[in-house]
């Protein structure tokens, strides 16, 4: 399945939550903005995902969305700005 992961941590309050959470995002998905990711994975890799970020995830303070269909083609994506392009900097 293709997945597009958004969250939105608190940061009010000092902890390391966003970074650990970006930190797991990023293991299973591209990083493609600020707080979102997205990628093909499996049911099992879906799940392990799921498990990990919500031992951090504070109900109360933060929020984490996904966003799902069966593959990248049945999702229409328009960028509205420029596309970044991480490996621009490669020559």
């Amino acid at each position: 399945m293709y997945i597009i992961l958004v969250y939105d941590i608190n940061t009010e309050q000092k902890s390391n939550v966003a970074n650990r959470v970006f930190k797991i995002c990023k293991k299973y998905l591209v990083h493609i903005q600020n707080s979102v990711f997205e990628g093909e994975l499996n049911e099992s890799q879906f799940i392990n995902l799921k498990n990990e970020i919500k031992k951090y995830l504070r109900k109360d303070l933060d929020s984490c969305i996904v966003f799902y269909s069966r593959n990248e083609k049945w999702l229409n994506k328009e960028f509205i700005t420029e596309p970044k392009d991480d490996t621009s900097c490669f020559l």
